[in-house]
């Protein structure tokens, strides 16, 4: 994939200005270019609606849209308002992504609306695109502190759908799914997705998070299909505070008549600025091992103690070596600087000295001399107030080592405690961290972070986050049902990438079983992953992050055949199609980099068998392929370790049945 600005600029577009004028209005409607979407605008007793429809069916009835100041100073009432119509047509090329080209045609409407008992004034933008609408607030108030206490936007769903939700958490995303009517989804997280009588698809989630507050999804308690924006609110009250103008997050509605077009959808970037011209040919997608999963288990520690130290010289060697053995970009070492030992303590970590066992300078040099990329690690355990300190020195740390990506992690309670993950004085942290790391071409991974908002279009530094109840849940807790994943494609992994870190070939968790030390409150002593061998190699490919890891302790890759899959394997695409998906039920993905083809599906509880065809690839072209699947008697819980390989030619016009057993699944590379 192209990685130079010059060619991510080479956009073709129109825009153009249809309509500017000061009047009166009761309604106006604004369609999609396809005019599939229809959203239509109205003043109804002075205050302003929206109401949506989605090939010819209602999916939102009249919703409000106002902001509430501090004092309650309201600003929903109005009287006049200029309208702005405009359109756009163009495309643009990432730096790296599910597609080398992605498609941006919208129709916009600006009104810029008077308060009814004074001189305010408030725009509301619309932007209508064929794969759903947004709609933003900017309010102006020069030279003056504009303290925001609630924003009104409502989503008055006009059926009771069936939906995929989280409990909304003010500090965490990291929580298993409930499937209901949204009547019984009181308080929900974004991404909120359902599907309607008729058989669409919504997804209500936010875009350009930039200094605001994230928002949850908060039921009306007498209209249960009723839902509005509720703002993480700082702790004296004031859910958003900035200097002069207040420009919201787009308040965005993916909209699909099936459920694969959720995932194909780049809704959520086009949302976002493009990112400015300069070289980003410095920013590349890896796949990656590491000193993780280890720790995770209990089999080594974070901290030097017990003589259990995981981050030691000699053990980041051997993973050196096997990556640069086994077509592996990247190694991530967590737990080589000191301050584990001071977790919650203030200023516990300095981000640059490292522990006595572990020689960084020389695993940097080693490292580079076998073409692998170090993945270093920044944990603050929620100290912010320490890292902004020690932010510039860290990062510069790294820099003239020649580590250009960086894992964040943010696990603990805020630093200072009186505010939450998810209000405004995170939100500004991460993007102030973001920043900081374009300034010194570090890339990054984002663990404990806010929800992704497609920020990464602007500062494609930003690669990928967690965000999700991923696999460390599965070594000390009851872990993650195979339906888990089966729903993530469809709810969390809307809103950007997502570090999930798959690839565990242990299922069972045995290897090591002696050498394991409970350190989590969670471990009963039966955790488990819950999934086959052949759905974890999988998830690889259904669960997009442009940084993959392979999860598992390198012991268990030695030598074991299903790890040729793994194997270079890419995590930037030319284009993505989703062949078929069920919500909760089942995925299949096919991805293609270059002229290689990697299909996967994964499966929940259930086994099923998978009708694929092969219409997609060239006609009259013949490829070879090399398939792993689930065993005749795999089971995610009973036989997770059996797998066959299979290898083949097939055309164009090939036909094949694929059973992926319960908590299975498969994956294909297919290629001239």
């Amino acid at each position: 994939m192209k990685t130079n600005l010059k060619n991510i600029l080479k956009l073709s577009f129109i825009t153009l200005i249809v309509l500017s004028k000061t009047f009166s209005f009761a309604t106006e409607v604004l369609f999609s270019p396809s005019k599939n979407i229809e959203i239509k605008l109205q003043l109804i007793d002075k205050k302003l609606y929206y109401q949506a429809k989605f090939n010819n069916e209602k999916i939102i009835n009249n919703s409000l849209l106002g902001l509430v100041f501090q004092e309650n100073d309201s600003l929903v009432n109005f009287k006049s308002l200029k309208i702005e119509k405009s359109e756009y047509r163009g495309s643009w090329e990432p730096v790296w992504g599910q597609s080398d080209k992605i498609v941006e045609n919208y129709n916009e409407i600006s009104l810029l609306v008077n308060e009814l008992n004074g001189s305010r004034q408030l725009k509301v933008v619309f932007r209508a695109y064929d794969d759903g609408f947004a709609f933003r607030y900017k309010f102006y108030d020069n030279d003056k502190i504009v303290n925001l206490m609630e924003e009104l936007s409502q989503f008055n769903f006009s059926k009771n759908n069936n939906c995929w939700w989280i409990w909304a958490d003010y500090n965490t995303l990291e929580k298993l799914y409930f499937n209901t009517k949204i009547a019984k989804a009181p308080h929900v997280a974004a991404p909120f997705t359902m599907q309607t009588p008729k058989g669409n698809f919504i997804s209500v989630y936010e875009a350009a998070i930039d200094k605001y507050s994230s928002m949850t999804i908060l039921q009306n308690e007498k209209e249960k299909t009723n839902f509005r924006v509720n703002l993480v609110k700082w702790s004296d009250g004031v859910a958003v505070r900035v200097l002069d103008s207040l420009i919201s997050p787009w308040r965005a509605v993916q909209l699909s008549s099936s459920a694969g077009g959720l995932m194909e959808s780049s809704l959520i970037l086009n949302l976002n600025e493009p990112a400015k011209e300069q070289n980003y040919s410095w920013i590349k997608p890896i796949n990656y091992i590491g000193i993780w999963w280890e720790m995770h288990l209990g089999v080594t520690e974070w901290k030097l103690e017990n003589n259990r130290h995981g981050a030691t010289t000699e053990n980041t060697k051997r993973y050196i070596d096997f990556a640069a053995k086994n077509g592996i970009d990247g190694v991530l070492i967590e737990g080589w600087n000191t301050g584990w030992e001071d977790w919650g303590k203030p200023d516990a970590f300095d981000f640059v000295t490292p522990y006595p066992d572990f020689d960084i300078y020389e695993i940097t040099r080693y490292a580079k001399s076998k073409n692998i990329e170090i993945i270093g690690h920044h944990e603050t355990g929620g100290d912010i107030v320490s890292y902004e300190k020690n932010l510039d020195r860290a990062f510069k740390f790294y820099k003239d080592l020649g580590i250009k990506y960086v894992k964040t992690g943010y696990a603990g309670p805020v630093n200072p405690p009186t505010e939450h993950h998810h209000g405004q004085y995170m939100v500004e942290h991460y993007n102030k961290v973001m920043r900081k790391a374009m300034e010194y071409n570090i890339i990054l991974d984002v663990h404990e972070p806010i929800i992704p908002s497609g920020l990464a279009r602007t500062y494609p530094n930003l690669m990928t986050f967690e965000g999700v109840r991923g696999m460390e849940w599965n070594a000390w807790s009851d872990g993650n049902p195979p339906s888990h994943t089966c729903i993530l494609p469809f709810t969390r992994a809307l809103a950007g990438p997502m570090d999930y870190t798959p690839g565990i070939f242990d299922i069972k968790l045995e290897k090591f079983k002696d050498k394991r030390v409970k350190w989590n409150d969670l471990d009963r002593g039966e955790s488990s992953v819950h999934s086959t061998i052949s759905n974890q190699i999988a998830l690889m490919i259904i669960l997009y992050s442009p940084m993959q890891m392979a999860s598992d302790m390198i012991e268990n890759y030695e030598n074991h055949p299903a790890f040729e899959f793994i194997k270079n394997m890419p995590t930037t695409w030319n284009e993505t199609k989703v062949l078929d998906a069920k919500i909760g039920e089942y995925v299949v993905v096919a991805r293609r980099n270059n002229k290689k083809w990697y299909i996967a599906g994964i499966t929940n509880e259930k086994a099923r068998k998978i009708n694929l065809n092969f219409d997609f690839l060239k006609d009259s072209k013949e490829y070879k392929f090399s398939l792993c699947s689930d065993g005749k008697k795999s089971h995610y819980e009973k036989r997770p370790h059996l797998y066959n390989i299979t290898n083949g030619t097939i055309s164009s016009n090939s036909k094949m049945q694929i059973r992926m057993a319960k908590g299975g699944g498969f994956i294909m590379i297919v290629e001239e």
